[in-house]
């Protein structure tokens, strides 16, 4: 078996050799400055060189036939409904909030800036019930959730957008879902505000020259924080109150490191943990 091998390896090896050299005369053939162009007096070469140009021309030609020019199609119109799993219009997201913010969450809740009412976190497509993941006729429900921050509450409620009723209802605390953009945007408010936000500022007018006085000068990104074993105790809430810490950057400018703060949204407090 070995000798065989060593065999057809050697055909192997013979064959690109020969291709190697019909290469090469094909190249000495066809290159301007060649026998044949020194005989013509320089005739030679202008034929070659005309020639190879025709062909790249007849290239190129093929090559821009054969590439055709993007269409950019128009999205079709979006719907009041939308059917089966389709995303939520925006029609039935604004009549899905609607519907799951009742009189009486309304009255009793705050928002991230104490106002009445829950913060809207998340409005969603909710999952089909088991009895219904075969059915194409499967009503349409949307879940949207809601934190609470009078009592630090998630509130959860799944809406069918065919009837138009709330079908449940589901409150938990200690749950801590990412933070919504008004969230993020009141947390660096207050932070500005505070006498721990003054590095921020500071590192703020040292990148541009000017006063950090809004959230709007700034690119922010929220992480929820929750109290860990060992962490102090002006955080220890965390988990139970909603707290973050934030990423901050210049708005075309360099990141400005605020990790060691954290912001307890319910509290509406700074506090420094490293």
């Amino acid at each position: 078996m070995r000798t065989v091998v060593h065999r057809h390896l050697g055909k192997v090896v013979a064959g690109a050799a020969i291709a190697v050299a019909g290469t090469a005369v094909m190249v000495g053939i066809t290159l301007p400055g060649s026998a044949g162009a020194d005989d013509s007096g320089g005739q030679g070469t202008d034929r070659t060189t005309q020639t190879a140009g025709q062909a790249q021309g007849q290239g190129q030609g093929q090559g821009a036939a054969a590439v055709q020019p993007g269409v950019v199609e128009q999205a079709p119109a979006e719907g009041d409904r939308g059917k089966g799993r389709d995303p939520l219009t925006d029609d039935e997201t604004e009549r899905v909030e609607k519907l799951a913010l009742d009189r009486g969450l309304s009255r009793s809740s705050e928002n991230v800036e104490g106002d009445k009412g829950p913060q809207r976190i998340t409005v969603g497509l909710s999952e089909p019930e088991a009895s219904e993941l075969d059915d194409p006729n499967a009503p349409r429900r949307a879940e949207v959730s809601f934190y609470d921050y009078k009592d630090d509450s998630l509130v959860t409620k799944t809406v069918n957008l065919d009837t138009g009723k709330v079908e449940s209802t589901d409150t938990q605390h200690g749950v801590q879902p990412p933070l919504s953009r008004d969230e993020t945007v009141e947390a660096a408010r207050l932070l500005i505000a505070d006498p721990l936000g003054a590095g921020l500022r500071a590192d703020y007018k040292d990148a541009t020259g000017k006063k950090l006085t809004t959230p709007d000068q700034l690119l922010l990104n929220g992480m929820v924080f929750r109290a860990v074993p060992g962490t102090p105790a002006s955080v220890a809430d965390c988990g139970k109150h909603r707290c973050t810490r934030l990423f901050v950057k210049v708005k075309n400018g360099s990141w400005i490191d605020s990790r060691d703060l954290v912001i307890d949204l319910s509290a509406r407090k700074v506090a420094k943990v490293g």
